[in-house]
């Protein structure tokens, strides 16, 4: 496919965290349009596995305004990161618990779209207690939640687990 290139792009909001950037593409035939995009920090999830167990998290989420069942994730948002430094730190933020061992899964572009958010997923396997440390207020009032493995595929099945992170890294892990 002949490829498309950005000719410019300027900033029309930045709140910290997140920026909109209104681009101006060219296509190869030359015709320009102009897209919005999110610009957001990339982001890792977890799937922590307690033997055939998943420990997932039920947290209030605004956009959608209800809460729902999600695996352990959060931004790369310290400056220099690493994605690994970044999962073990959800992990106990969010679930109290330690990885024994992580394996990346996969890496996913959430709404391609929309923004050039990348979500690098693992497992987490030989987790252990440890004390959690939420961060932000919805971690604050979230409940941590356990279920058989096979149980949180059949939540997937019927749409109880929603979130394309979480769906996908579910599925990965039965899988394996």
């Amino acid at each position: 496919m002949a490829s498309f290139h950005t000719t410019g792009s300027k900033t029309i909001a930045d709140v910290g965290f997140a920026r909109l950037d209104e681009v101006t593409i060219e296509a190869p035939d030359g015709t320009r349009s102009l897209r919005y995009v999110l610009r957001l920090p990339n982001a890792v999830a977890v799937v922590p596995l307690d033997g055939a167990d998943v420990v997932l998290i039920e947290q209030y989420r605004a956009p959608l305004g209800e809460a729902i069942l999600e695996i352990p994730a959060g931004m790369l948002d310290i400056p220099g990161e690493d994605p690994i430094a970044a999962a073990r730190r959800e992990l106990v933020e969010e679930v109290g618990f330690s990885a024994g061992h992580l394996e990346h899964l996969t890496d996913i572009v959430t709404s391609p779209g929309v923004t050039d958010e990348v979500i690098s997923l693992y497992l987490a396997e030989g987790i252990e207690p440890v004390v959690r440390k939420p961060e932000g207020l919805e971690e604050r009032h979230a409940t941590v939640v356990t279920i058989p493995l096979a149980q949180a595929v059949e939540q997937v099945r019927i749409g109880r687990i929603k979130d394309a992170k979480s769906v996908i890294g579910i599925l990965l892990a039965a899988r394996r």
